[in-house]
Protein backbone atom coordinates (compact mmCIF):
# COMPACT_ATOMS: atom_id res chain seq x y z
CA UNK A 1 0.00 0.00 0.00
CA UNK A 2 2.78 2.48 0.87
CA UNK A 3 4.67 1.50 -2.28
CA UNK A 4 1.60 2.32 -4.47
CA UNK A 5 1.30 5.75 -2.83
CA UNK A 6 4.96 6.50 -3.50
CA UNK A 7 4.59 5.50 -7.17
CA UNK A 8 1.53 7.70 -7.65
CA UNK A 9 3.29 10.63 -5.96
CA UNK A 10 6.29 10.23 -8.25
CA UNK A 11 4.05 10.19 -11.33
CA UNK A 12 2.22 13.33 -10.16
CA UNK A 13 5.52 15.12 -9.43
CA UNK A 14 6.93 14.18 -12.86
CA UNK A 15 3.73 15.47 -14.52
CA UNK A 16 3.93 18.74 -12.61
CA UNK A 17 7.55 19.19 -13.67
CA UNK A 18 6.62 18.52 -17.31
CA UNK A 19 3.87 21.14 -17.09
CA UNK A 20 6.41 23.66 -15.79
CA UNK A 21 8.79 22.93 -18.65
CA UNK A 22 6.01 23.75 -21.08
CA UNK A 23 5.42 27.17 -19.46
CA UNK A 24 9.10 28.19 -19.40
CA UNK A 25 9.80 31.51 -21.11
CA UNK A 26 12.87 33.23 -22.43
CA UNK A 27 13.35 36.95 -21.87
CA UNK A 28 15.84 39.30 -23.51
CA UNK A 29 17.47 41.85 -21.20
CA UNK A 30 20.06 44.49 -22.02
CA UNK A 31 21.97 46.58 -19.53
CA UNK A 32 22.28 49.84 -21.42
CA UNK A 33 25.37 52.05 -21.74
CA UNK A 34 24.43 54.15 -18.69
CA UNK A 35 24.25 51.04 -16.46
CA UNK A 36 27.66 49.89 -17.71
CA UNK A 37 29.26 53.34 -17.37
CA UNK A 38 27.88 53.75 -13.85
CA UNK A 39 29.36 50.42 -12.73
CA UNK A 40 25.99 48.78 -12.03
CA UNK A 41 26.43 45.54 -14.00
CA UNK A 42 26.86 43.27 -10.96
CA UNK A 43 24.17 45.00 -8.91
CA UNK A 44 21.57 44.75 -11.68
CA UNK A 45 22.39 41.16 -12.60
CA UNK A 46 22.14 40.27 -8.90
CA UNK A 47 18.63 41.73 -8.76
CA UNK A 48 17.57 39.52 -11.67
CA UNK A 49 19.26 36.35 -10.40
CA UNK A 50 17.77 36.62 -6.89
CA UNK A 51 14.32 35.86 -8.31
CA UNK A 52 15.36 32.35 -9.32
CA UNK A 53 15.32 33.10 -13.03
CA UNK A 54 18.47 31.79 -14.70
CA UNK A 55 20.80 33.42 -17.17
CA UNK A 56 21.32 31.12 -20.15
CA UNK A 57 23.29 33.57 -22.30
CA UNK A 58 25.26 36.73 -21.65
CA UNK A 59 27.55 39.00 -23.70
CA UNK A 60 29.45 42.19 -23.04
CA UNK A 61 29.27 43.99 -26.37
CA UNK A 62 29.16 47.24 -28.25
CA UNK A 63 25.93 47.21 -30.24
CA UNK A 64 26.44 47.90 -33.95
CA UNK A 65 24.30 50.37 -35.86
CA UNK A 66 22.76 47.47 -37.80
CA UNK A 67 21.82 45.62 -34.61
CA UNK A 68 20.35 48.79 -33.09
CA UNK A 69 18.31 49.58 -36.19
CA UNK A 70 16.88 46.07 -36.21
CA UNK A 71 16.19 46.15 -32.46
CA UNK A 72 14.44 49.52 -32.59
CA UNK A 73 12.77 49.04 -35.99
CA UNK A 74 9.33 49.31 -34.38
CA UNK A 75 10.20 52.93 -33.43
CA UNK A 76 11.61 53.93 -36.84
CA UNK A 77 8.90 56.51 -37.56
CA UNK A 78 9.08 58.05 -34.06
CA UNK A 79 10.97 61.31 -33.49
CA UNK A 80 13.29 59.74 -30.89
CA UNK A 81 14.45 56.85 -33.12
CA UNK A 82 17.78 58.38 -34.20
CA UNK A 83 18.67 59.25 -30.58
CA UNK A 84 17.86 55.68 -29.49
CA UNK A 85 20.19 54.21 -32.11
CA UNK A 86 22.91 56.74 -31.32
CA UNK A 87 22.65 56.11 -27.58
CA UNK A 88 22.60 52.30 -27.60
CA UNK A 89 25.66 52.24 -29.88
CA UNK A 90 27.59 54.86 -27.85
CA UNK A 91 29.23 52.53 -25.31
CA UNK A 92 29.32 48.87 -24.23
CA UNK A 93 26.21 47.02 -23.11
CA UNK A 94 25.46 43.66 -21.52
CA UNK A 95 22.99 41.47 -23.42
CA UNK A 96 21.37 38.55 -21.61
CA UNK A 97 18.85 35.81 -22.13
CA UNK A 98 16.99 34.90 -18.98
CA UNK A 99 14.83 31.80 -18.66
CA UNK A 100 12.19 30.63 -16.23
CA UNK A 101 8.47 30.39 -15.58
CA UNK A 102 6.80 33.72 -16.43
CA UNK A 103 10.24 35.21 -17.16
CA UNK A 104 8.86 38.17 -19.14
CA UNK A 105 6.34 39.32 -16.52
CA UNK A 106 8.72 38.75 -13.59
CA UNK A 107 11.61 40.56 -15.27
CA UNK A 108 9.45 43.53 -16.25
CA UNK A 109 8.25 43.87 -12.65
CA UNK A 110 11.85 43.93 -11.42
CA UNK A 111 12.83 46.46 -14.11
CA UNK A 112 9.95 48.87 -13.40
CA UNK A 113 8.13 51.45 -15.52
CA UNK A 114 9.94 52.89 -18.56
CA UNK A 115 10.13 56.37 -17.03
CA UNK A 116 12.08 56.20 -13.76
CA UNK A 117 9.80 58.86 -12.25
CA UNK A 118 6.90 56.40 -12.65
CA UNK A 119 8.85 53.34 -11.48
CA UNK A 120 8.09 51.96 -8.05
CA UNK A 121 10.73 51.96 -5.33
CA UNK A 122 12.42 48.57 -5.23
CA UNK A 123 12.51 48.27 -9.02
CA UNK A 124 15.74 48.79 -10.93
CA UNK A 125 14.55 51.99 -12.57
CA UNK A 126 12.87 53.20 -9.38
CA UNK A 127 16.05 52.77 -7.37
CA UNK A 128 18.72 53.78 -9.90
CA UNK A 129 17.10 55.84 -12.67
CA UNK A 130 16.18 59.51 -12.92
CA UNK A 131 15.81 60.16 -16.66
CA UNK A 132 13.80 58.33 -19.32
CA UNK A 133 16.70 58.64 -21.77
CA UNK A 134 19.01 56.95 -19.26
CA UNK A 135 16.78 54.26 -17.79
CA UNK A 136 19.54 51.65 -17.41
CA UNK A 137 17.93 48.49 -18.71
CA UNK A 138 15.80 47.03 -21.48
CA UNK A 139 13.53 44.01 -21.07
CA UNK A 140 11.34 42.61 -23.83
CA UNK A 141 7.64 43.30 -23.37
CA UNK A 142 6.40 39.94 -24.70
CA UNK A 143 7.58 36.41 -25.42
CA UNK A 144 7.32 37.16 -29.16
CA UNK A 145 9.48 40.31 -28.93
CA UNK A 146 11.94 38.49 -26.68
CA UNK A 147 12.35 35.80 -29.33
CA UNK A 148 12.98 38.43 -32.02
CA UNK A 149 15.43 40.41 -29.87
CA UNK A 150 17.29 37.29 -28.73
CA UNK A 151 17.77 36.47 -32.42
CA UNK A 152 19.51 39.81 -33.01
CA UNK A 153 22.12 39.28 -30.31
CA UNK A 154 22.48 35.50 -29.88
CA UNK A 155 22.76 32.34 -31.92
CA UNK A 156 20.84 29.38 -30.48
CA UNK A 157 24.10 27.50 -29.84
CA UNK A 158 25.28 30.34 -27.58
CA UNK A 159 22.44 29.68 -25.13
CA UNK A 160 23.28 27.16 -22.42
CA UNK A 161 20.79 24.65 -21.06
CA UNK A 162 21.65 24.11 -17.40
CA UNK A 163 20.00 23.63 -14.04
CA UNK A 164 21.11 25.67 -11.03
CA UNK A 165 21.62 23.54 -7.94
CA UNK A 166 19.25 25.84 -6.01
CA UNK A 167 16.42 25.48 -8.55
CA UNK A 168 14.29 23.24 -6.29
CA UNK A 169 14.27 26.01 -3.70
CA UNK A 170 12.58 28.50 -6.07
CA UNK A 171 9.76 26.43 -7.58
CA UNK A 172 7.81 23.31 -6.68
Amino acid sequence: MIQEHVSVTLIINKTQKLDKLITMEREFVMLKPDAVQRGLIGTLINRLERTGLKIIGMKFLKVTKEMAEKHYEVHKARPFYAKLVEYITSAPTVAMVIEGPNAVAITRKIVGATHPADAAPGTIRGDFGIDIGRNLIHASDSVENAKMEIGIYFKEEELIDWTPTLAPWFTE
